[in-house]
């Protein structure tokens, strides 16, 4: 799924709360508990799904992620998740 920020810019990528607890090596759960206590932003799709822009997850890691590939859990993911706790 991809959100239009404006209509010259490119289509952002919207990753699953799985794949963004993939990439902090979570449960999809704590993934929707971040945002529901604001440590991690999250959009709403008309179904009522949660959603999270790739940029705000890369911002958190400090560098882009390809959700793409296999993503190993590095050091900056786990310090980014001790800090979210």
């Amino acid at each position: 799924m991809t959100v239009n920020k404006n209509d010259t810019g490119p289509a952002e990528r919207l990753l699953t709360p799985g794949e963004v607890a993939h990439i902090f090596g979570v449960d999809p759960k704590t993934v929707n508990r971040w945002s529901l206590t604001g440590k991690i932003p999250s959009l709403k799709t008309p179904g009522g799904q949660r959603r999270y822009r790739q940029s705000d997850i890369d911002a958190l890691l400090g560098q882009p992620v390809r959700t793409s590939e296999a993503i190993a859990v590095g050091r900056s993911a786990l310090e980014v998740t001790c800090s979210l706790r």
